[in-house]
């Protein structure tokens, strides 16, 4: 069975890339394949995360072991084969490639092949330029710092210049006066 994927950037526009892959493969060769696609130096922090139709992030595929807890389930890429978790056309993953800055590729599985295999992935079309794996940390900012200042603009304009004593309602509060660490 062939899985043909869609990757898109939300960076830039023109980005597509698509790509079929074995549904025997593991997430590493998918990982690798989008690697070579993108010319994207390795990090040990990239990721695949399964999400919902709306985008909500589900589950992480890691390249590295990156669980606190063993009470979480981790599933690493080399180990955890493609088939194990797509499942359905149309579903949705994002491929974190920039971890320090949260930057991501969105994927879309466009397509299932049934009764056929491929021994290594391969690339079907790469249409512009994919946008670059690292970016200056000051030049990140620079950019976000607009969308910052608008957004900040905009919850001041909700909350108004300020908040007065009539404005808090503390019924239900117990209100006692000292220290409440002692």
């Amino acid at each position: 069975m062939l899985y043909r994927f869609t990757v898109i950037s939300n960076e830039v526009e023109d980005f597509v890339l698509e790509l079929k892959i074995d549904a025997d493969a593991s997430f590493y060769d998918l990982h690798s394949a989008i690697m070579r696609a993108c010319n994207y130096e390795e990090d040990k922090l990239m990721s695949f995360t399964f999400c919902t139709d709306d985008w909500q992030k589900v589950q992480d595929i890691t390249l590295e072991d990156m669980t606190t807890s063993s009470d979480e389930d981790s599933f690493l890429m080399k180990s955890t084969k493609l088939k194990d978790f797509v499942e359905e056309e149309k579903q949705h993953l994002i491929y974190t490639f920039d971890p320090m800055a949260g930057r991501a590729l969105f994927m879309e599985l466009s397509e299932i092949v049934f009764r056929k295999s491929i021994d290594s992935p391969e690339i079907i079309r790469i249409n512009g330029q994919p946008p670059v794996q690292f970016v200056d940390f000051d030049d990140f900012m620079e950019q976000n710092a607009k969308f910052l200042n608008a957004s900040s603009e905009n919850l001041d304009d909700m909350l108004g210049d300020e908040i007065g004593d009539d404005d808090i309602d503390l019924e239900g509060f117990e209100v006692s006066d000292g220290d409440p660490y002692q």
